[in-house]
């Protein structure tokens, strides 16, 4: 078992279902959480034929356990029914119990109503690991290689953590496509996964992805559901903070964890070019964005920002009447024109804070910019310094 790291996720007074990619920790977390809860694991063959041939056995389970005691249910869209059981009991008796159901996959959990379960549990999200949870000062080229997820942070080798990496794309082909018959051809959506990963990070062109994947349009569209389905990946959406500017509608794309990305490209046995820096930079800063959204309460939606002219904004953080512009650049010198789109919608008064995360070592201050290296905006946001709704 991988050591454990200090979460960021606070544990719910009640229940809830805890939803995240394979691998990021939600099983060691919550036995660390819950040393002493009743555990149900339906990754275990065993665990899932017995509640399948007889999910009422859960409940009578359950009735034995003292007043308040937790249950967990662990990947419980192996076996979506056994949520029946939970919303009766927690119907019956809201208090006698408390659930802590976790989920790899939110396609099956959609499609089996899991909001019958709704107003009874809360949602919660767990991640890759971020900076702050891995301690101390993480090299930002290490990030952007590896990733975050738990079992490679803690594998020393670079050797050890390109296998692990690559079994881990390799597994969930196995354990969460093909198992669970998520797509008709293995074979094409093994193809679309490594155009998606090259594309990662980049405004998506559907039609062009799907010729270079060579499958139709409809098909590639269905896979990226896949992707966000199973927690993969994620849609960053385009601004229109005004309706009458003609911002670029396509949404960007990214994968959940930079090293998977790079498992998928194909690309870990290989150094790390200028380009790919760059994209796997975004990718990094929109974990560490939707981490802070997941982990603090901050609520508010993330955006990009481009209009046809060219201009553009990594990321746009809206809640109610506030939003504050983040620019990314792989570059260890701070240029000029790279704040130039932040001082613009500054000036303009469409946003009221605006921030520059690069890979120098200096902070600066470029007219309304705060422009931080790398670890000291990834220090500041996970102490809630950079997503504040005011002044």
């Amino acid at each position: 078992m991988p050591a454990m790291f200090t979460r960021r996720l606070a544990l719910p007074p009640r229940s809830f279902l805890l939803l995240g990619p394979r691998g990021t920790g939600k099983t060691t977390w919550l036995r660390a959480q819950l040393p002493r809860a009743q555990w149900y694991n339906l990754l275990l063959d065993r665990e899932l034929l017995r509640l399948m041939r007889s999910p009422g056995a859960l409940r009578q389970e359950i009735e034995a356990l003292p007043r308040g005691a937790w249950v967990v249910i662990d990947e419980v869209q192996k076996l979506p029914s056994l949520l029946n059981e939970v919303h009766d009991a927690l119907s019956a008796a809201p208090r006698r119990w408390r659930f802590a159901l976790t989920g790899s996959s939110a396609r099956r959990l959609r499609r089996e109503d899991v909001n019958l379960l709704g107003g009874r549990v809360v949602m919660r999200r767990m991640l890759a690991l971020t900076a702050a949870e891995m301690g101390g000062a993480p090299a930002a080229t290490e990030l952007l290689r590896f990733g975050g997820l738990p079992l490679v942070r803690t594998e020393p080798s670079v050797a050890g953590r390109i296998d692990l990496l690559e079994a881990y794309v390799e597994t969930y082909l196995a354990q969460e496509i093909r198992a669970e018959a998520l797509v008709r051809s293995l074979e094409s959506f093994t193809r679309f996964l490594e155009v998606a990963a090259l594309a990662n990070a980049q405004i998506t062109n559907i039609a062009s992805l799907a010729r270079d994947a060579g499958v139709a349009r409809p098909t590639v569209q269905g896979y990226f559901e896949v992707l966000t389905d199973t927690l993969l990946g994620a849609w960053l959406p385009a601004w229109r903070p005004r309706a009458k500017v003609k911002e670029v509608a396509h949404p960007k794309f990214y994968l959940f964890d930079c090293g998977v990305a790079r498992a998928l490209a194909r690309r870990l046995r290989e150094p790390l070019d200028a380009a790919e820096r760059g994209v796997l930079l975004e990718t990094l800063v929109f974990h560490e964005l939707r981490a802070q959204l997941a982990y603090s309460g901050a609520g508010g939606e993330l955006a990009y920002f481009r209009t046809p002219s060219g201009t553009e904004i990594d990321f746009i953080w809206t809640r109610g009447g506030t939003a504050v512009g983040i620019e990314v650049k792989a570059s260890e010198r701070w240029r000029p024109e790279y704040s130039r789109a932040l001082r613009d919608l500054h000036g303009a008064g469409v946003i009221r804070r605006a921030f520059g995360a690069y890979l120098g070592d200096r902070p600066l201050r470029d007219g309304p910019v705060h422009v931080l290296p790398l670890a000291a905006f990834l220090h500041d946001l996970a102490g809630g310094r950079v997503l504040v709704a005011g002044h």
